[in-house]
């Protein structure tokens, strides 16, 4: 006789699917839902250990379940000392193009008056020449969290997920911000003038508050509106915190912040932040011995030739000629004799028609003070194609303290999950005369 072992099989895992209806519904939940699956692998997974992962959502279809794991893991990270994040202005306009697409930001010239003369028609003047800035959204960048399926298993009895979770979206969401606070702390170079002592951290006398006024001069003199910023590093926040009473005295400061919660706040206008990422610590070029030709460069003046002289001159440095006691922020270097450009508003005093020399100043920290408008960030989430890609789900996720919003991703691979926390930006300073150093 023919044996049908199709037929066979058929039965037998009838029989054995039969077999599993009591044990489903006495297994609870989980037993019930894998059973109404119709498969005996389902209702194995179940009993072993997947609800226990469902506890913090990483075996979760959609990323519902992983929002307070996320926004616990963004309380961690907020409180990192990011504070150019939260200086610098947002700009609505740059977000949406694509990556490396410029954008130009219009510039307006200053506008020269004229005498008034009287006559049959008004002067026909007026016309200007607009000056533009690029900015583009330069990065589009993620950071991945996996877990495999024996990953799983192995942390599943541990009582540990929830506090391994968090700390992996920490890590990502730490990455993120450290990496936007150091491309936003990068644009000292494009500062118009430093103030200070370079290698000695200001702040550093008590009752003294010359290097608040030595910025704001700067800014007022250059024409800087309000919503000021200072971003310190941490050498400078000690010696504020440490040395200066008359901020931690109560009854001099009027406040009781900075003394019994160490919260800085505003200072002369300046709203006071700390940055440990984003204040960088610059070595300056080589250059030495360099002058100027004897042409004479007149106030206003950003190109400079240099003759005689050798080694670098690189961009960020701090530059001052002799007989001028400011401190110009390079633009654009050299290796050899040829033409500095410093940033606007360019020299505040007049070099005159002989070679006269330049010095190139130390290196150190450039901590930096700003209108809030100088300085442009631009976030969005990074792009997908028409119809959308793999991910299962998508959710987006706005820290309160900084306001970024990120982009977390789940796909559902191969016997793992993969996240991705991803945002996409760009930085430029726009207005480099509403910016400065301090030097540090």
């Amino acid at each position: 006789m023919k044996v049908n072992y199709k037929w066979v099989g058929t039965q037998l895992l009838r029989l054995a699917l039969l077999a599993l209806v009591i044990p489903a519904f006495y297994a609870g939940p989980w037993g019930v839902a894998a059973y109404a699956a119709g498969a005996a692998g389902a209702v194995l997974y179940a009993q072993s250990g997947h609800g226990l992962q469902a506890s913090y959502g990483l075996q979760a279809n959609t990323l519902t379940n992983l929002i307070p794991t996320l926004y616990e893991a963004l309380d961690v990270v907020s409180r990192e000392l990011v504070g150019f994040i939260s200086a610098v202005a947002r700009n609505s306009t740059v977000d949406r193009v694509a990556v490396n697409q410029p954008v130009n930001i219009p510039v307006v010239p200053p506008i020269v008056g004229g005498n008034i003369t009287p006559g049959a028609t008004p002067p026909s003047d007026g016309d200007q020449v607009f000056g533009n800035v690029v900015m583009t959204i330069s990065k589009s960048r993620y950071w991945p969290v996996r877990w495999t399926g024996e990953e799983q298993r192995q942390v599943g009895f541990t009582g540990l997920q929830q506090s391994i979770a968090v700390q992996q979206f920490a890590q990502a969401f730490r990455a993120a911000t450290n990496e936007i606070e150091a491309d936003l702390g990068a644009l000292y170079v494009l500062a118009s003038r430093g103030f200070g002592t370079a290698g000695t951290a200001p702040f550093a006398t008590n009752a003294d508050f010359s290097d608040f006024a030595g910025v704001l001069r700067i800014l007022d003199d250059n024409g800087a509106p309000g919503d000021r910023q200072l971003v310190l590093g941490s050498a400078a926040i000690a010696n504020v915190r440490g040395k200066q009473s008359l901020l931690f005295k109560a009854n001099e400061s009027g406040t009781q912040d900075l003394l019994r919660r160490g919260v800085l706040g505003q200072v002369e206008g300046l709203d006071v932040h700390n940055s440990t990422l984003g204040t960088k610590t610059v070595v300056k070029g080589t250059g030495a011995a360099y002058t100027s030709t004897a042409a004479g460069f007149a106030v206003g003046t950003v190109d400079i030739p240099l003759i005689t002289g050798s080694g670098t001159i690189v961009a960020g440095d701090n530059v001052t000629f002799a007989g001028d006691t400011n401190i110009y922020v390079v633009k654009t270097g050299i290796a050899a004799p040829g033409t500095i450009t410093i940033n606007e508003p360019g020299l505040r005093v007049a070099i005159p028609a002989s070679a006269t020399a330049l010095t190139v100043g130390t290196g150190g920290t450039r901590n930096m003070a700003f209108s809030r408008s100088a300085i442009q960030l631009a976030t969005r989430a990074p792009a997908l194609p028409e119809g959308g890609d793999m991910a299962d789900d998508r959710q987006m996720i706005t820290d309160p303290v900084t306001g970024l919003s990120f982009e977390v991703s789940l796909y559902r691979q191969y016997r793992q999950l993969k996240y991705e926390v991803a945002i996409a930006w760009g930085q430029q300073m726009v207005a480099p005369r509403h910016a400065c150093n301090l030097l540090g």
